[in-house]
């Protein structure tokens, strides 16, 4: 009996190191320790996930950071994250306008290039929590999904303007700094205190951060393996290929539908993402944040919108629109007034989705 006992010990913990990743310390030249997966590179998501994804059909993507109190795109050079002066938020209000429009997802941007954080990590003090709301507005986000019945995706800079040069001078693409540990350890409180997560939206706008793309998918699918992950440009990688500013297309379109050229030597995407802001374009302000006061009239008319929806079942792609919260922390009514006049249009025309083949030309 004693024997039997200690074989299928012997056993359980054989199985429990080849399914688990295998963490290892590691030295790197900067003399810093880091912490890397040893296991192979991670699998194709199967073809039920990726028609899961694509019932979701399209999102709101919600932007709400420094850049909606400066009136600028990019915020650069915040020393006092006070800037950050919002002290309400009302998550519940996104998350049922998102329900309202037939939306089955909400895409939320935890860290712009900034480095200020929408979540309360750990890992810096240029968090949310610190900043006059004091308030954890992804856990929040979160609890208004579920109630709600909403999926979470997540937004992710890559890099940030003040981290250090890399390791042995010189600076990383486009000036976004070195801290690949400070990105792990960041990723990893996103993936496993806030999920499940759908997919990760990585902007590549400045740098990898000094993880690659190849490692970051790594790194993501080790805690979540279903979770799907994609970059804006730089290193092909990943199984959703994102379409900033893009429109609808089908999922092996080597020009991408975006931004991004789609990597023409890569195979790798199962679906196809595109996104633009509510916003139409306009003198002053921001388009992919709230703007200015001026512009709270302004708002792309609802059948343009509807009729992307209607590109995106027909390819299978998911359709994320951007709506920035203004500085009381809700959305604007002319976004949620034209957001609700396109669920209504859904719910009275919109055909099923599609569902086609992963690489079917269209």
């Amino acid at each position: 009996m004693k024997k039997k006992r200690l074989n299928w010990l012997v056993l359980a913990a054989s199985f429990y190191v080849f399914v688990k990743p295998v963490f290892a310390a590691e030295i790197r030249s900067d003399g810093n320790p880091a912490i890397t997966i040893s296991q192979s590179a991670p699998g194709p998501v199967s073809k039920a996930r990726v028609r899961q994804l694509q019932d979701l059909r399209w999102g709101m993507f919600i932007c709400w950071s420094f850049s909606t109190f400066s009136g600028k795109e990019w915020t650069p050079g915040v020393t006092n994250i006070d800037l950050f002066a919002a002290k309400d938020c009302d998550t519940d209000q996104w998350a049922r306008a998102a329900q309202q429009a037939g939306m089955g997802y909400i895409l939320f941007l935890t860290k712009h290039h900034d480095g200020f954080c929408l979540w309360d990590t750990k890992t810096t003090a240029r968090k949310v929590t610190k900043a006059p709301l004091g308030r954890d507005v992804l856990a929040e986000l979160k609890k208004s999904c579920d109630k709600y019945g909403i999926k979470l995706a997540l937004y992710f800079s890559e890099g940030e303007w003040a981290w250090p040069d890399k390791p042995g001078g010189g600076r990383f693409p486009n000036q976004g700094g070195y801290n690949p540990k400070m990105k792990k350890a960041q990723l990893q409180e996103l993936l496993t205190q806030y999920g499940p997560i759908e997919y990760i939206w990585f902007d590549h706008a400045v740098g990898d951060g000094g993880l690659s793309h190849a490692e970051t998918v790594k790194w993501v699918k080790s805690f979540h393996p279903d979770c799907f992950v994609g970059f804006n440009h730089g290193e092909a990688a990943g199984d959703i290929r994102l379409g900033e500013m893009g429109r609808p297309g089908p999922v092996n379109r080597k020009t991408g539908i975006g931004a991004d050229s789609g990597g023409v030597n890569y195979s790798g995407y199962q679906v196809a993402e595109f996104t633009y802001p509510v916003l139409p374009k306009h003198k002053g302000g921001a388009m992919w944040f709230y703007s200015l006061p001026e512009h709270d009239h302004l708002c792309l008319p609802a059948e343009i919108i509807y009729a992307d929806y209607l590109g995106a079942v027909k390819y299978g792609n998911i359709f994320s629109l951007d709506v920035g919260p203004d500085y009381s922390g809700k959305l604007r009514a002319i976004d949620v007034e034209t957001l609700s006049r396109v669920g209504d249009m859904i719910r009275i025309h919109a055909p099923a989705p599609a569902h086609p083949e992963s690489g079917s030309a269209k």
